[in-house]
């Protein structure tokens, strides 16, 4: 299990994350939404050690609070950050072997061809430069080079910006097929509707805070969050 209590990290003497706790578990997908700001990015950059913060980040019962980006990494916990920033000037192929570079080299074969299996598009374009692919395809290759890794916890920001409603509906369908007992996903999405429908549970972060979190049928039906991240009025009450 992941689990962070207390996490706060300030910017300049201003709190970006004020005392965030959640959990996340094995075989389950757990989303975070809430609006421009609210903290998302930064708490999968807290976890994964792209900016210093405080309070408990715990993996499987280590601490890793104060361990190094690879590290975090070599534990288990992955992430693809937002803008899936793929290395534009090295093959589809050199991009997934860069993601297992914290594993044996053993592995790295069989890795690479259980990536094609899962993305045949990147077999097919394996020997072209990481930059000339769509935007789509850059996020099958973030997706991929991160799987090479061998990831506990695949933390996703904001997987479907900027893609086709087509493409999002093959991102989903990955994040779906990609879930099992073995591994957990940790989403950010600003796409709150798309979140929660891929979500077992959820939290809502306003300004740094955790306001609202649950399941996800039972967030889908409250009305503060249907109003302000689902874009579905509130129901009036019977006079």
């Amino acid at each position: 299990m992941l689990q962070v209590k207390g996490l706060t990290v300030s910017f300049k003497g201003a709190t970006a994350l004020a005392s965030v706790n959640l959990k996340v578990e094995l075989g389950e997908v757990v989303a975070i939404i809430g609006s421009n700001g609210a903290g998302k990015t930064t708490t999968l950059n807290a976890i994964s050690r792209v900016v210093p913060a405080t309070g408990e980040i715990t993996f499987e019962g280590r601490s890793l609070l104060r361990c190094s980006q690879r590290d975090v990494v070599q534990a288990g916990v992955v992430h693809v950050p937002e803008g899936r920033r793929v290395f534009a000037n090295l093959s589809v192929r050199e991009n997934l072997l860069m993601g297992g570079i914290t594993r044996p080299r053993a592995e790295w074969s069989e890795s690479l061809d259980r990536m094609i299996e899962i993305f045949p598009v990147l077999g097919t374009h394996a020997d072209r430069l990481a930059g000339s692919l769509s935007g789509g395809e850059q996020q099958m290759l973030a997706l991929g080079r991160a799987l090479m890794a061998r990831p506990k916890v695949l933390m996703l920001d904001e997987p479907s910006l900027g893609l086709s409603p087509l493409m999002v509906q093959t991102v989903a369908k990955l994040v779906r097929d990609l879930r099992g007992p073995r591994m957990a996903i940790l989403l950010v999405e600003q796409n709150a509707s798309l979140a929660l429908a891929l979500a077992d549970r959820a939290y809502v972060l306003e300004r740094g805070r955790v306001v609202v979190e649950g399941r996800s049928e039972r967030l889908r039906e409250d009305g503060a969050v249907r109003s302000a991240y689902l874009g579905i009025p509130a129901a009036k009450e019977a006079v």
